[in-house]
């Protein structure tokens, strides 16, 4: 789901810098205010974790990648708002340092997995889950559950913003001057690698971090 530079008209990636920037400033607060000293080493962790997950990314059509997150985990495990931070802080390094996603669309690729990965991942966990037990396994499930939703919510998100590129920004010809292919193209080129692969990844990779949690630190799994 890495937006490469050159994808996204001026309109657009300014447009997600505006929209992520608010959220990026409430996560830090947020932290300033709950994060625990004990709890930093899990963020930095929390960072790594996503890095290492999103750096095993496959090219799909449309000029973009399939892959998982990991930022419903986090998300669970540290709470939305650290993941909110964790996960941007990964893309970013993987934008500036590794060409993996654009810096012009580091904003769209930080709303779309870390803010909108983030919280839909821990919102629908939380609706799943409720008040049962830290052990039970309706927990599991909840964590696979929201894990599949979050990042196929993302990928639909990232195949809208590259399908209204046409719409967008084209030359007084008709042509394209950015990401070529329709809404027609782009959102399933986008949502059936997720529906039917990494979606599902990412749903097993969550729901067995989270049952090896439940057996060895069921405190983590508290927020």
């Amino acid at each position: 789901m890495h937006i490469p530079d050159g994808y996204l008209g001026p309109a657009t990636y300014a447009a997600m810098y505006a929209v992520t920037i608010p959220f990026w400033a409430v996560a830090s607060w947020k932290l300033n205010r709950t994060l625990k000293a004990k709890q930093a080493p899990y963020l930095a962790i929390g960072a790594a974790f996503a890095f290492v997950i999103m750096m095993f990314n496959i090219p799909i059509i449309g000029g973009t990648t399939g892959h998982a997150t990991g930022a419903t985990l986090i998300a669970i495990l540290l709470g939305p708002w650290a993941a909110v931070i964790a996960v941007s802080a990964a893309l970013i390094i993987q934008a500036l340092l590794f060409g993996d996603g654009g810096i012009t669309a580091i904003g769209a690729n930080c709303f779309n997995m870390a803010v909108v990965g983030a919280l839909v991942g821990y919102g629908v966990y939380r609706l799943i889950a409720a008040r049962s037990e830290i052990t039970s396994r309706r927990r599991v499930a909840a964590g696979a559950i929201a894990a599949y939703v979050s990042l196929n919510v993302s990928a639909l998100l990232t195949g809208i913003e590259l399908g209204l590129q046409p719409v967008f920004e084209r030359s007084t010809s008709g042509r394209p001057l950015y990401a070529p292919y329709p809404l027609s193209v782009a959102v399933p080129a986008l949502a059936l690698e997720h529906l039917l692969l990494f979606g599902i990844v990412e749903a097993a990779i969550t729901a067995l971090v989270i049952r090896y949690i439940q057996k060895n630190d069921p405190d983590m799994l508290k927020q």
